[in-house]
């Protein structure tokens, strides 16, 4: 019976416009004369394309990030994956449902492999969780976009998604347990700080705006030019029309790329520091945390320090900063002036009684009976008592106490666990990225030290220098100058270390807070309200420099305000997912 019109359709089977076998009439599909089928060689090759367009992206990202990348790369690093998801709008019955996902990962894999490929010096299997899991979390949020923009519609609103759910995104990531924002857009100027003075204004997020904003109007350039070339006229006359449009609409480009630039460079010109000054001393003792750490006995890690130390310290000195978990004696906080570290660095104050020592270790608390338990609390092995482990920073001068602040931004899978349920396995394949190891306490507060004849300091520890709402915290709180301890020794000589230390450049900016940096081993440095740095030091060579650094206590926008940017686009992002799954549901249902 189809005898007749079999041979009728495959007459005009290259004709054939469709592409969906679903949409073919009942006769082609019965004898496969589609001419789906014949192209399908064509649309393989043309997917292959978008594979190495998102290998592109991703390449263009990781040559933008720091430090030793060159930024304006970022402003163009999402234009492919833009071009690969407006080809899968346009011809949805060639793509899967997830296709933006499957498409965008592979670049979003490429940008985390080539900058924090390091994170293997710690842990091979933390390593691929790290790179393989925030992959997905980026390509997830590309095909939220992507689903958003389809059900609503509407160009502006889905490029409006794209902003709002990547900002919410980064936003996430600097306030759930899986932190990880080393990635967050706004940080890659860290080693082009002047191009970001403004970020006094807006912090780190205002950055993200900016490249995300960016991004889109140069890939919105490539698609107008693209309409303008089919619709205008042949000849000289199309080739003029659409050449004033091109300029046009560049110069606006510009404009957006520059101003921001030129503002930052006038700030950066016109910022003086108020007259304020603090003698400090910083040691980077270059202890091995792989084979001297957690070996060597205290009057040795102590006598290390003070051997750097003591030939720079002054009368007028007012700081003395050693690392991040230089102590590890393993100290009770209820009795934490009888241990023989707290002791041999207190024998040193006499000499200089106005000295201010700030060192980090690791110091243990334990519980009384009766005190209520939290969830990072540790059940004694041979008792049913319990304690907390801490990576604490510790302040010792001429008075009798002491002062701690324990880390409280805490390395995800190394010092925190997920609270929600589902991953207790990541326990197995922690992810050790410097510090004290384990599931450890924090403070609830940005505690700020008081000290003696000087400032009032805030001490951030390590991975808590990423943070720039949270580092704010302690200037709100009162902090004066800024304090950070690390120890950068975990990730070897690699670009993990130097990252860390440019971050620092942006937290400055931030602040509006000179910072003195101390790492074990990494660049310890002095860094000025505008972000400069003074007396860097070299990987894996112990140092000590000594330097003044002006004190500020006036409160920047950002400081006062917060990531402002990021809450105003998640209350955002949220309304337009739920508008985007309202649609689909009432498309699919009435």
């Amino acid at each position: 019976m189809y005898g007749n019109s079999a041979a009728k359709y495959k007459k005009t089977t290259i004709a054939c416009p469709i592409v969906r076998l679903s949409a073919c009439p009942p006769h082609h599909q019965n004898f496969y004369l589609c001419t789906h089928r014949t192209n399908q060689p064509d649309l393989k090759f043309r997917k292959s394309h978008l594979i190495l367009l998102s290998l592109f992206s991703g390449a263009l990202l990781a040559l933008g990030w720091p430090e030793r990348g060159f930024p304006g790369l970022l402003f163009i690093g999402f234009v492919p994956l833009l071009i690969i998801e407006e080809r899968i709008s346009r011809h949805p019955g060639d793509f899967i449902k997830f296709s933006p996902l499957f498409y965008s990962y592979p670049g979003f894999l490429v940008w985390n492999l080539l900058t924090t490929w390091w994170i293997v010096n710690s842990t091979l299997v933390g390593a691929l969780l790290a790179i393989v899991l925030n992959s997905l979390f980026m390509a997830i949020v590309f095909q939220a976009f992507h689903f958003t923009r389809k059900k609503l519609n509407n160009q502006l609103a889905g490029y409006t998604a794209l902003v709002s759910y990547w900002i919410a995104f980064e936003y996430l990531h600097l306030n759930w347990d899986l932190n990880w924002p080393w990635l967050n857009l706004g940080n890659g100027f860290a080693s082009y700080y002047k191009w970001v003075q403004w970020y006094e204004f807006t912090g780190a997020m205002g950055g993200t705006l900016w490249i995300l904003v960016g991004n889109l109007m140069v890939f919105l350039l490539i698609i107008k030019i693209k309409i303008k070339n089919q619709k205008s006229k042949t000849g000289v006359a199309g080739i003029l029309q659409t050449s004033k449009f091109v300029v046009q609409y560049s110069i606006f480009i510009f404009l957006w790329l520059a101003i921001p630039i030129i503002l930052s460079m006038i700030i950066y010109s016109s910022y003086k520091e108020p007259s304020n000054p603090v003698n400090i001393v910083v040691v980077q003792p270059n202890i091995d945390p792989y084979s001297e750490q957690y070996s060597l006995p205290p009057p040795v890690v102590i006598g290390r320090i003070m051997e750097l130390a003591s030939p720079a310290l002054d009368s007028n000195t007012n700081f003395l900063v050693a690392p991040e978990s230089a102590i590890q004696e393993n100290m009770w906080e209820n009795e934490l002036s009888s241990f023989s570290s707290i002791q041999l660095l207190k024998e040193a104050i006499p000499p200089y009684p106005g000295l201010n020592m700030l060192i980090g270790g690791s110091t243990y608390y334990q519980l009384a009976p009766d005190e209520p338990l939290q969830r990072w609390s540790r059940k004694f092995t041979d008792t049913d008592g319990h304690y907390y482990a801490y990576n604490t920073a510790i302040l010792i001068n001429s008075r009798d106490s002491l002062q701690l602040y324990h880390k409280s931004k805490l390395t995800p899978g190394v010092e925190i666990l997920p609270s929600f349920k589902g991953f207790k396995w990541l326990e197995n394949y922690a992810i050790d990225l410097g510090g004290t190891v384990g599931s450890l306490g924090m403070d609830s507060v940005r505690k700020v030290y008081t000290t003696v004849n000087t400032v009032k300091v805030g001490p951030a520890i390590c991975y808590e220098s990423i943070f720039g709402d949270f580092f704010s915290a302690f200037v709100r709180n009162g902090a004066q100058i800024m304090i950070i301890i690390t120890n950068d020794g975990w990730w070897g000589n690699t670009g993990g270390y130097r990252q860390h230390y440019a971050f620092a450049h942006l937290r400055a900016i931030e602040t509006r807070r000179s910072i003195a940096r101390s790492a074990n081993t990494g660049i310890s440095a002095f860094i000025d309200q505008r972000g400069d740095a003074r007396q860097a030091t070299n990987y894996w060579v112990p140092a000590v420099i000594k330097g003044t650094l002006n004190a500020n206590d006036k409160l920047t926008f950002y400081v006062m305000h917060g990531d402002f940017i990021a809450r105003y686009l998640s209350y955002l992002a949220a309304l337009m997912i739920s508008a985007a799954i309202v649609m689909a549901v009432k498309k699919k249902y009435f």
